[in-house]
C-alpha cells in the first residue's frame, strides 16, 4: 500500500511562528515529524490495529493543525529563519590577580549551561554538545543534541537541557529524549523545572508554564523583553527581564509582586527565601521571595553575566563581562575580585569550596575558592591549571532518531526490581499508569509522549513520587513484549 504524506507549514511575518508539521501514513503506521522550518525536527511513530484507524488518526492530527492556521506547503520552498543567539562580549579583566584555576576543559564553543552536583559536573555549549566531568576534571561522557544548549537545569535526580530547537531534553538516562516540546517559534532564553513542572522564559519577555504531562498550564507576557532569568519553587515563579523581576503564583500565575531592577536582568539565582538578579548596571540585587523588597546589593565593576551563592548564604559570587569573578559577604561587602584567566563567565555554581564557571570562550573552569587559595592568589601564587582533554573513545549519546526508539530494548518479562507501567486511554488523552503493586494506582506517570500507545506496557528501573501527585521515571525504559 502506497505511503501518503501530508506536509503543512505555519509561517507568520514579523518574527512569529515559522514551523512545519508532516504526517505520513504507511499501512498501519502513522509517523509525525515537526519543528522549525529548515530543520530536521523531531519525529514519532505510532501503530494502529488497521489501516482505516491509522488513516483516521492521521486525518485527526492534520485537522487539528489546519484549525490552528497551518496550510499545505512544499518542503524546502521556505528558508529557515535564524535562531536568536545570545551575543556577548568579553573584555580583559581589570583584576590585579588571577583566580586559582585547578583545571579547565575547552568545549569548543561558547557555553551557557552548567550544573554541578555531588557526582559530576555538566556543561552544555552553543554547538549542542553536553559533557559530563568528574570533580577532578576527567571527562566521563558526551551528549550530542540537535541545536545549541541555552541552559542546563536539575530537578532532583533529573537533568534537562533547554535547546534552540525548542525542545527540552531529558539527559537522565543513556538515550536522551525530548521531555517537553516548546513552541518551535519560541526562542528559549532560560528555563527551570520544579517537581516536573517546567517554566520557560523567552526572548520576547514571555513566561510559559507546562506540567509534567507536557501540557500547557498558563503563560504571562511581562512588561519587558529578553527574559534571561526564571527560577521556580513550590510557591512562585520568579521572572527576570529588562524591566525588572516579577513573581507569579505557581498555581495559576497571578502576579504576586514586581520589582524594577538596576538595569536589565542578565542572570538569576535563588535560595530558599531570596532570589538574586544580576544586572547590566554592575549589580547583583537580592530580593525577598515573599515581598520583592531589596534586601542587599552587591556592586561589581562591569555588567554582571552570572551569579551564585554558597549554600549557607555566607557568600555571594558574581562574574562580569570583563572576565572577572567576585566574592561578597552576605551583607554586600566585597571580599575579593580576580580574573578568570580566560573568557567571561556566563553561568556559575559553587560546591565544596570550588567555584565552577562556563565562559564565553567555551571553557568549563574549576577554581579553588577556599580562603587559603584565594589569599595565595592575591599574593601572586596560583597553581598550574590542568588542561583537560577528552578521550578519543569517549561514549557519545544522541537523542533517539524517533520517539519510539527511546525504549531501545524489549524484554519478555520485568527484571527483578523493575516497575511495570501501562498506557491507557483517559478522556481522549493517552496516560501512563502503574501496573506493579505498591504504588498509588490512580496516579499518572510522567512518560515520553512519543512511545505512548494504547495497551503498551513498559518496565522501568524505578519510580519517584512527586509532590504534585504523579510518578517520575528513573533509569532506562524497556518495552514489554
Amino acid at each position: 500500500m502506497a505511503r501518503e504524506t501530508t506536509y503543512l507549514e505555519l509561517s507568520q511575518e514579523g518574527g512569529g511562528a515559522h514551523k512545519f508539521y508532516e504526517v505520513t501514513v504507511d499501512g498501519t503506521a502513522v509517523s509525525v515529524r515537526y519543528g522549525r522550518i529548515g530543520a530536521d525536527g523531531q519525529s514519532q511513530t505510532s501503530s494502529f490495529p488497521t489501516v482505516d484507524k491509522a488513516r483516521a488518526a492521521a486525518a485527526k492530527k492534520i485537522g487539528e493543525k489546519v484549525r490552528k492556521g497551518y496550510a499545505p506547503a512544499v518542503a524546502g520552498a521556505r528558508a529557515a529563519r535564524a535562531v536568536s543567539r545570545r551575543q556577548v562580549t568579553s573584555a580583559p579583566s581589570t583584576a590585579r590577580a588571577v583566580a586559582p584555576v585547578l583545571w579547565r576543559f575547552r568545549t569548543g564553543s561558547s557555553a551557557f549551561g552548567i550544573h554541578v552536583d555531588e557526582d559530576r559536573c555538566w556543561v552544555g555549549n552553543q554547538a549542542g554538545d553536553v559533557h559530563t566531568l568528574s570533580h577532578g576534571g576527567e571527562v566521563l561522557a558526551r551528549y550530542s543534541l540537535p541545536d545549541g544548549v541555552k541552559c542546563l537545569v536539575a530537578d532532583d535526580f533529573w537533568i534537562y537541557a533547554g535547546c534552540d530547537d525548542g525542545t527540552v531534553y531529558d539527559l537522565s538516562s543513556k538515550v536522551p529524549f525530548g521531555a517537553y516540546d516548546i513552541a518551535a517559534d519560541v526562542d528559549i532564553f532560560w528555563l527551570d523545572i520544579h517537581e516536573g513542572v517546567l517554566s520557560v522564559s523567552d526572548r520576547s519577555g514571555g513566561l510559559t508554564v507546562i506540567d509534567h504531562e507536557d501540557e500547557f498550564q498558563w503563560s504571562r507576557r511581562s512588561s519587558g523583553a529578553n527574559a534571561w532569568m526564571v527560577r521556580a519553587d513550590g510557591r512562585a515563579v520568579y521572572h527576570g527581564h529588562n524591566k525588572g523581576v516579577t513573581a507569579y503564583a505557581a498555581d495559576g500565575g497571578a502576579q504576586l509582586w514586581h520589582r524594577p531592577t538596576n538595569g536589565n536582568v542578565l542572570f538569576g539565582w535563588q535560595e530558599d527565601d531570596a532570589v538574586y538578579a544580576g544586572t547590566g548596571r554592575h549589580t547583583v540585587q537580592r530580593l525577598s521571595k515573599a515581598t520583592g523588597a531589596e534586601e542587599a546589593s552587591y556592586r561589581c565593576d562591569d555588567a554582571v553575566y552570572a551569579c551564585a551563592t554558597s549554600p549557607d548564604g555566607r557568600h555571594v559570587f558574581a562574574a562580569d563581562n570583563a572576565a572577572s569573578v567576585y566574592c561578597f559577604d552576605a551583607d554586600g561587602r566585597r571580599v575579593w575580585k580576580l580574573g578568570t584567566g580566560g573568557g567571561s563567565a556566563l553561568s556559575m555554581q559553587y560546591l565544596d569550596e570550588r567555584l565552577y564557571l562556563v565562559t564565553t570562550d567555551g571553557s568549563l573552569i574549576c577554581m579553588d575558592a577556599s580562603e587559603a587559595a584565594i589569599l595565595a592568589a592575591q599574593a601572586g601564587s596560583v597553581p598550574t591549571a590542568v588542561d583537560v582533554k577528552s578521550a578519543a573513545a569517549l561514549p557519545v549519546f544522541t537523542p533517539a532518531a524517533s520517539a519510539s526508539a527511546v525504549a531501545t530494548v524489549s524484554v519478555a518479562a520485568a527484571p527483578p526490581g523493575g516497575v511495570v507501567v501501562e498506557c491507557v486511554q483517559q478522556g481522549g488523552r493517552m496516560r501512563v499508569q502503574v501496573v506493579s503493586g505498591g504504588f498509588e494506582p490512580s496516579w499518572n506517570v510522567q512518560f515520553p509522549r512519543g512511545i505512548r500507545e494504547p495497551g503498551a506496557r513498559y518496565v522501568v528501573d524505578g519510580l519517584h513520587a512527586a509532590s504534585g501527585g504523579f510518578y517520575r521515571v528513573r533509569g532506562e525504559i524497556r518495552r514489554l513484549v
